[in-house]
This record gives C-alpha cells, structure tokens and sequence, in this order.
C-alpha cells in the first residue's frame, strides 16, 4: 500500500475520531479540545453552598450556579450523550469533595471513607441517555480521590408515577416526589455505618428530590452528610 494510501487511511480515522469524540470542548463550545483548562479551571473553583427552596435537612453544595460551563456541560451529557465529559466532571466533584473535608464539611480518609449515593432518576430517562449520567459522575470522582476514600452505592429508586419536574412549582416537585422514591437493598449494609454519605446529583432546582431522597434514607437509617450537585439553580 502505497504513502498516499496510508495518509487517506489516516484522515478516514481522524473522522471517524470526531464523530466518537467531539473536538469541541463542552465547557465552552470552542474548537480544539473536549475539556479546555479554562473550563477545567472554573468547575474546580470552591464549591459554593445553597439554600433550596425545599429543605433537604442537610447542607447542600454546588460545584457553582448553573451557567457557563457547569450548564453546557450537564446539557450536553444529558441530552447529546457527550460521555467524554464523565471523567472531567467527575474530577471536578472529586476535587469539591476534598475541599469540603478540608473545610470540615466532610471527614474521610482512608480508615473512614465517603459514600457517594447518586440521586434517583426516572428509569426512561436514564435508559434514553444511555444510562444513568450522575451514577457514572460518581465513579469517576471516585477514582479521582485518594486510593480507597470512596465508594459508591446505587440503591435510590424513583417509581413510575413520578412524572418530570421541568415547569413545576417547588410545592408542585415536592408533591410529585413524595412517596415516590425508596430504597433497595443495596443501601440496607450502610445504617448505622460511621461513614460520610454524600447525595450526588447534577442540577440542584428546588431541593425537592434531596429532600425526599434523604428523608427515606433516614428512615433506613442511614444518615447524609451533605448534598452535592454539579450546578446549583
């Protein structure tokens, strides 16, 4: 095969590249990367603490407000399956996470780790995006901590009568949740651990899915520390 076969057989690759992995960074849009440092730099600023509408009955935490980078990049994962963008995220909460244990927000270490639980989610939505996109954030952050700090645990379930949230009040989200989350038994071992829970979500609207999802977890007896969600609204 000759030279210029090989360079076309190169370029054929290249494209095929690029529509598996996008080269736009989805941050910010612009050309060239899937994660540019500016972006980098702003998810991995001091996380900042909010205050729900409907109270969670624990602290809530965001990496930021849900613009810039924050808001394209949960779009993009959510409704263009951008996976790529798993790792950087997870990063950025891995990174908020040591910060709030430096701050005394959280204590874990390798003798006592966090438990990050992945807020419930409608099964049709997660399946139409390829799975469940706050469950895969959270393994990565994860993997982004030191070596055993961490651990994930699936067990929080969102019934089929909950319907989507998008346009309703907070007393409407409240009422739309109540009741319709519980709890498998994979969280059954975490009661009564002396372990930091962490509640993971992407987007923190009215506190209404933390509020519901921390009250049946504390009816298991299993106690959250914190809230934590990529973008706070």
């Amino acid at each position: 095969m000759g030279e210029f076969a090989f360079r076309d057989l190169g370029k054929l690759g290249g494209a095929a590249l690029d529509l598996v992995l996008p080269r736009e960074c989805g941050g910010c849009g612009r050309p060239g990367a899937q994660w540019c440092c500016a972006c980098a730099g702003e998810l991995r600023d001091h996380p900042i603490q909010l205050t729900p509408r409907v109270d969670p009955g624990v602290p809530a935490w965001a990496l930021g407000p849900y613009s810039g980078p924050r808001r394209r990049s949960v779009i993009e994962m959510k409704e263009r399956g951008r996976r790529d963008l798993v790792r950087p995220l997870g990063a950025a909460v891995a990174a908020a996470m040591t910060c709030l244990n430096r701050w005394g927000e959280l204590d874990f270490d390798s003798e006592r780790p966090v438990v990050l639980i992945p807020a419930p989610s409608r099964s049709r939505a997660a399946r139409s995006r390829g799975g469940d996109p706050v469950r895969k954030i959270a393994r990565a952050a994860v993997g982004a901590l030191p070596t055993d700090c961490g651990e994930v645990r699936s067990g929080l379930v969102m019934s089929r009568g909950v319907r989507d949230s998008v346009g309703l009040s907070a007393a409407d989200r409240a009422t739309n949740v109540a009741g319709g989350i519980s709890v498998t038994l994979a969280l059954e071992e975490l009661a009564g651990r002396d372990v930091d829970v962490v509640l993971l979500d992407d987007v923190l609207t009215t506190g209404a899915t933390a509020a519901e999802s921390i009250r049946v977890l504390g009816q298991r007896g299993i106690r959250t520390t914190l809230a934590l969600v990529v973008a706070g609204v």
